[in-house]
């Protein structure tokens, strides 16, 4: 199978590495850095540029690029892509990127399935990336309700082949909302966090708890700011929630209630052990 990656970040760069530390298939690649194109073929994580006779030949497209430019870029291409192929993206927000994609796939007779590979770390960039980047990790597809239900594993199939383990069917919208929660306030959380005064004089005072909160404050503010931007009717709902949460907290410890500040913090302990699939008393 031809294989087209389009976008060579942390992301794109991981997948293209995948399918070729696990697949027979041949992986062609663009980006708008050539030199990264070039060290991609050098250390083998492509067999070549892509261009677009290549394009045609193309049987799975994936498109690891920002939402906007993941929609401009199907727009400028997807009269050279064939009708058998199937084309995904790696976007972290669906309702934005999913519907001008699906759209433009319709009016060229192609099949469009939103995905969104829940992996990643803290860097950018090519250099990161690494082949084992989706060992069991979740997959989530957002397919239009018209895609055919072959279509779907046939996609699951080929992204299975590489590492993921769980696959979660959602729609545009509950994946926004969810996202919101479990990625998108975690990254606000942690780069407000390591802003506050303090932060400047931790070394000595600081251990696990501090690493793991800041430890995504090391974001790529040009892909966030457009994540945030565009799913901001979800996620500044999720940071209102969590500023009355910690209100709340606030009020409890600064007139010194100590039973319902005990009885708080027991119930965030016995939650976490719900969502983790424990069962504590």
């Amino acid at each position: 199978m031809n294989i087209a990656i389009i976008g060579l970040g942390l992301i794109g760069g991981s997948i293209a590495k995948a399918f070729k530390a696990n697949t027979n298939h041949t992986v062609f690649a663009a980006n708008r850095s050539v030199e990264t194109v070039n060290k991609a073929i050098e250390v083998g994580a492509i067999d070549a540029a892509l261009d677009d006779e290549k394009l045609k030949s193309c049987e799975l497209i994936v498109i690891a690029l920002y939402p906007e430019r993941t929609i401009e870029w199907l727009q400028n291409n997807a009269h050279l892509i064939s009708k058998d192929a199937i084309i995904t993206d790696t976007c972290g927000v669906k309702k934005i990127v999913c519907e001008p994609c699906e759209e433009i796939a319709k009016q060229h007779g192609l099949t469009f399935i939103g995905a969104h590979p829940m992996a990643g770390i803290e860097k950018s960039g090519f250099d990161y990336s690494k082949p084992d980047m989706f060992n069991n990790a979740s997959l989530i597809l957002v397919p239009a309700d018209d895609i055919p239900e072959q279509k779907v594993q046939q996609l699951d199939g080929m992204m299975k082949s590489v590492g993921f383990g769980k696959t979660v069917i959602t729609t545009p919208e509950e994946h926004d909302r969810m996202i919101a929660f479990t990625s998108q306030l975690a990254h606000v959380v942690s780069s407000a966090y390591v802003q506050l005064p303090c932060a400047l004089n931790h070394s000595g005072f600081s251990a696990g708890s501090y690493r793991d909160m800041t430890r995504v404050a090391t974001l790529n503010e040009d892909m966030w700011t457009e994540l945030f931007m565009e799913n901001s009717d979800m996620l500044y709902q999720q940071i209102d929630e969590l500023i009355d949460t910690l209100k709340t907290y606030s009020e409890l410890i600064r007139t010194k209630n100590a039973d319902n500040l005990h009885e708080l913090l027991k119930r965030g302990r016995l939650r976490k052990a719900a969502v983790d699939g424990k069962v504590l008393r």
